[in-house]
């Protein structure tokens, strides 16, 4: 590789390469390569990515595996460039060391962040590929995440409505686990959206995807009713697409291993914010207090049932406040307007503590399980909310704006501050470059004790105080800052000069959002709530940096008093602060990859390029001075003994110290050209990187060589002593026989001379075998021959082979017992787990195992039984080593097996898909029609089980379920407990034989036919008495509800009736009336 030179402006993969480069040329390059579908351009080792708004071919699997382990000038600029060298990095097989990497996505809001931190994540993921499910459920996190998080803005279709961290750790290459870090979900959006807006997306996919059973379920009814998601359910062109995103949703819990209860759970709270946004108030003429308006009495009962409370109690909150002052009870009644502000605090609060909770589960579900003393390797993803400038900005608008500042100063720390210092304290000659440092902005907002965040914190801690005051202290405190602009005319607005340009914000509701106060006594409410999730989620305590933190406490009385909302609660503002220094000291002390997302107009329109709005991007993200640093700079800057400690093997030669001229002699050897050296460490541009590390890989494939050779001649000087002792051996035992045969020979004369009376000839027996030893030595004469395998035998990523370590080749008989007990126990722990859990969900309606369940038998005999079965054929065995199965399939001229894993939340998955089914029979129709990967082949015939009058079936009977006698014969004692509880098994004489699943037939007792529903049509009606039900109907019926479902339906009856009732109207008429 050699340094990049200069190329045509247009087809510039690096810009740092061009000799002379202004304002207008830059514009030029980068929107002629973005009408060419060349949406990536280098600045150095900067990445820029423009938004193309539609679908590229690049990102398939054949693009993904030529950036793997690539080089960086033989391939063109591709986000997956960045996420290899990020993971080659923190492998440390780059030029430095194992090092923690982090890769920071900024931009605008609608520039593409989200997707480029999917791309990232999937090609990590596609790098360190394991064999295990856990990279599935980390590529899961992404749609869960945005679901709950995203929403549509003026800006952006699926806008961020959160910050995320991703920290993926690494055990070498192997990825062990995750976790993942939020900031500052835009709640108020529950609540109240703009013109254009929407709520977040999974209301809309809940409401689109719930079937109509499921909803009455929920306590759901037509979307258009419900005031906070703005009736944007009239767009019917849209409802497909949210089923399609809901089924993903919930594919992504079962995947990632939330429990059914749970989720059912979520929803049903999610169903209670939707109807308590409809609960509306009316003031009471003779005393002003408020009651619930009769239109929405039906929705705050629906509410309650669906939170799990009581519906007077959560009455008493909604309208009145009740505080205890020396042990008495006073109770304040709401205005109209502080009971709709209960209202919406409480959904808010409530779809908060949701999220919160989701960030939770998914960190225990994904944490690590590895000894704490092992050293993990990570690579973090930073992937926030863009920059906003809408025509009303908010609160939400300024902290997201704050978070950009910092995101920029930390750019601006690394590519010119740091780069800079070091070239003046190490001597260089350098011409300085002149940036746009943001560091005042900042310290408007974080100085203590007059910061913007600090006099926020401080006038929210004022009962009296409002949102004029707090504009007012501003304008006092802010006078003459270069940064900050107050606004004549306009009490309740100012103006901030950000990095990016001028914002106005809008302070109204500014105090009221950084307190977030909630009800007094609604947090012991929910406490007690008969829905298990509400009560953990109210029981959890808030970090100091917004988190949602696991809390046992003890259940407290709805009257009593708490500090939930006190002075000394941590304020929403001061939240985000810490927060924001936690992600930063994460960031600093990890080596930064940086993606800059470009935005090329603000229409959303492909193959369009708005020079105006691409300029003033280029422009604050200072993309020109980036450049020159480039060009100009030295970005790697290692000291004398990091380099020497690293790169001393090119000397070939021991004991070389670690001093300047160890490194100027390495440097000599190499033959790099355009480093310079200073006072205490080296100077090299950024593609140094490559060549040296290229100079390492030869070495290690020189090393790897003399390995290969010097191995082969020990293992084969070994093999040839082992064949030369059983050689002497053999012809000792030769000459053993030998000698023994001469001594024969000489008595038989001396035996032919005595004589003795005639004996009866015995009768011939059998030959007997050779002794052990003698068979040995013959058949050592040659070199030893494996047993050939199947030729339908093939690896593939998910065979279980691949996970055990290979067998050694001569073991002793201590040994091979030892091995034959464990394979004993493994196999009778699996089918102990087999009989108690999964007996009963596998059986048909008959009561019969399916066809293509086959037992527990080997790979061997799979592929023997699939050898002359059709293209596509299959079956399912239970895995002899481990609680799960195997699918093998006839492949086009070999079998291939893939591993089904059965997960903690009662999924079902192969290894490797990105689908979980609720059954194994679901797996096996849902592959009937869709292909397994990586090779996408369909099942088509099952490889049914042969009878069991079969000889060949004979010797593989296993112990099977018992089944159920005729009618009129007396049940013994054990088939009755099998009946309720685990199946009953009777024990085959044959010990150690394969297992075969007998087809069993079983009756269910009638208290579960009343009550159960069937399982293949949900929501249908009880199954009569008298039928028959296979045991695999009844686990499957008995499904997840909410806690008080009877309350919720009768909820729906009187919102109905009040609905049909022809003086009250329709709700969607009253939902006109104006709401504060």
């Amino acid at each position: 590789m050699v340094p990049p030179g200069p190329l045509d402006c247009d087809g510039a993969d690096d810009l740092a390469a061009l000799a002379e480069l202004d304002e207008t040329r830059l514009l030029q390059s980068l929107s002629g390569r973005f009408l060419q579908q060349r949406v990536y351009t280098y600045i150095g080792d900067i990445l820029i990515a423009m938004n193309p708004f539609q679908s590229l071919p690049l990102y398939e699997k054949p693009i993904s595996e030529k950036y793997q382990n690539h080089n960086k000038g033989t391939l063109p600029p591709h986000i997956f460039a960045i996420a290899d060298r990020a993971y080659q990095a923190m492998l440390g097989r780059l030029a430095t060391g194992p090092q923690n990497q982090c890769i920071v996505i900024s931009g605008e809001s609608g520039a593409g962040k989200t997707e480029s931190a999917k791309l990232l994540l999937q090609h990590i993921m596609h790098l360190c590929k394991g064999n295990s499910q856990l990279e599935q459920q980390i590529l899961q996190v992404n749609p869960l995440l945005e679901a709950f998080g995203n929403a549509q803005t003026v800006m952006n279709d699926n806008s961020s409505r959160f910050g995320k961290y991703i920290q993926l750790r690494f055990q070498r290459n192997t990825v062990r686990g995750a976790k993942l870090s939020e900031y500052l979900l835009e709640k108020s959006r529950v609540v109240q959206q703009d013109a254009g807006e929407r709520n977040f997306h999974i209301f809309y996919y809940m409401l689109a995807g719930l079937t109509e059973k499921e909803k009455e379920m929920y306590g759901l009814l037509d979307p258009t009713q419900y005031r906070y998601i703005s009736g944007w359910f009239r767009e019917e062109d849209m409802a497909e697409s949210w089923k399609r995103k809901y089924w993903e949703v919930c594919n992504a819990l079962d995947m990632v291993g939330f429990q059914e209860q749970e989720q059912v759970d979520m929803q049903a709270i999610l169903a209670g914010v939707l109807s308590l946004g409809n609960v509306t108030f009316q003031s009471q003429e003779n005393n002003g207090a408020v009651r619930v308006s009769e239109a929405s009495r039906g929705w705050l009962k629906a509410s309650a049932g669906q939170f799990g409370v009581q519906e007077e109690e959560l009455l008493k909150c909604l309208i009145s406040t009740v505080s205890v002052t020396r042990g008495e009870q006073i109770q304040r009644l709401h205005t109209q307007q502080q009971a709709e502000d209960a209202r919406d605090s409480i959904a808010k609060v409530a779809y908060g503590r949701v999220f919160g909770w989701i960030v939770r589960k998914i960190n225990e579900l994904l944490a690590e399980n590895v000894d704490p003393e092992v050293e993990l390797g990570e690579i973090g993803i930073l992937d926030i909310f863009g920059f906003e400038n809408f025509v009303v900005n908010r609160f939400e608008q300024l902290c997201i704006n704050l978070a950009n500042e910092q995101l920029q100063h930390f750019f601006n720390y690394h590519i010119f501050q740091l780069e800079q210092a070091a070239y003046q304290e190490e001597g260089l000659p350098w011409e300085a470059i002149i940036f746009n440092n943001n560091k005042p902005i900042l310290d408007l907002f974080l100085a203590k004790p007059l910061g913007l965040l600090s006099l926020l914190d401080e006038q929210s801690s004022f009962p009296q105080a409002t949102d004029k005051t707090f504009v007012d202290k501003l304008n006092s405190t802010f006078k003459g800052n270069s940064h900050f602009q107050s606004r004549r005319g306009c009490v309740l607005e100012f103006s901030i000069i950000h990095y990016a340009g001028t914002v106005q914000y809008a302070s109204s509701g500014f105090l009221e959002k950084n307190r977030d106060t909630l009800p007094a006594n609604i947090r012991g409410l929910f406490i007690n709530s008969v829905t298990p999730l509400l009560s953990v989620l109210f029981t959890a305590t808030v970090s100091r940096t917004g988190t949602l933190m696991p809390h046992v406490k003890a259940k407290v009385l709805p009257g009593t008093d708490d500090n939930f909302n006190s002075t000394r609660k941590q304020s929403v503002g001061a939240q985000f602060r810490h927060s924001l220094s936690v992600l930063m000291e994460r960031m600093y002390s990890a080596n930064p990859y940086f993606v800059r997302c470009i935005k090329p107009n603000s229409q959303k329109d492909p193959g369009i390029v708005d020079s105006q709005v691409m300029l003033q991007q280029l422009r604050y993200n200072g993309l020109l001075e980036t450049i020159q640093i480039r060009r100009n700079g030295f970005s790697w800057r290692p000291s004398f003994e990091e380099f020497a400690e690293r790169y001393r093997i090119l000397l070939i030669k021991p004991d070389t110290p670690l001093t300047r001229e160890s490194c100027l002699e390495i440097l000599q050897n190499t033959e790099l050209k355009g480093w310079k050296c200073g006072k205490s460490r080296l100077f090299f541009k950024y593609w140094h990187k490559e060549l040296l590390a290229k100079s390492m890989e030869r070495l290690e494939k020189a090393a790897i060589i003399i390995q290969k050779i010097y191995k082969g001649f020990c293992f084969r000087k070994s093999y040839q002593e082992l064949v030369a002792e059983l050689r002497a051996r053999e012809q000792q035992l030769q000459e053993e026989a030998e000698r023994e045969r001469n001594r024969l020979l000489e008595l038989e004369p001396r035996a032919q001379r005595i004589v003795a009376s005639p004996v009866p000839v015995p009768r011939r027996r059998r030959p007997q075998p050779l002794p052990r030893l003698q068979c040995v030595a013959d058949s050592l004469s040659q070199p030893p021959v494996p047993r050939p395998r199947s030729k339908l035998s093939e690896s593939t990523p998910f065979d279980n082979f691949l996970r055990s370590r290979p067998c050694p080749v001569l073991r002793t008989e201590g040994q091979r017992t030892e091995e034959e007990e464990m394979r004993k126990i493994k196999r009778g722990a699996t089918l102990r787990w087999f009989r108690e859990t999964q007996a009963r969900k596998i059986m048909q309606n008959d009561g019969a195992f399916p066809g293509w369940l086959h037992g527990m038998i080997s790979r061997r005999e799979a592929e023997n039984l699939l050898m002359d079965k059709p293209l596509g054929c299959f079956l399912v065995r239970i895995s002899q080593s481990r609680p799960g199965y195997t699918l093998s399939y006839r492949g086009e001229s070999r079998c291939r097996h893939y591993m089904i894993e059965m997960q903690p939340n009662s999924r079902y998955v192969i290894l490797g898909e990105d689908r979980a089914h609720t059954s194994l029979t679901e797996l096996v129709h849902h592959h009937q029609t869709v292909g397994i990967q990586p090779f996408m082949e369909m099942l088509t015939a099952p490889c049914e089980q042969k009878g069991d009058g079969d000889v060949e079936y004979e010797e593989l009977k296993f112990p099977t379920l018992a089944p159920c006698p005729a009618e009129g014969e007396k049940k013994p004692q054990e088939e009755q407990a099998g009946l309720n509880g685990p199946p009953v098994v009777s024990h085959s004489p044959h010990a150690g034989a394969a297992a075969v699943l007998k087809h069993t037939r079983f009756r269910i007792p009638k208290k579960f036919q009343e009550q159960q529903p069937s399982p293949g049509e949900e929501g249908a009606e009880q199954s009569q008495e008298g039928v028959e039900l296979s045991p695999g109907e009844v686990g499957v019926a008995r499904r997840a509800i909410p806690r008080l479902y009877p309350s919720i339906r009768l909820a729906m009856w009187e919102i109905q009736q009040f609905s049909s009732h022809p003086s009250n109207g329709s709700y969607a008429e009253l939902q006109l009336k104006p709401q504060h």
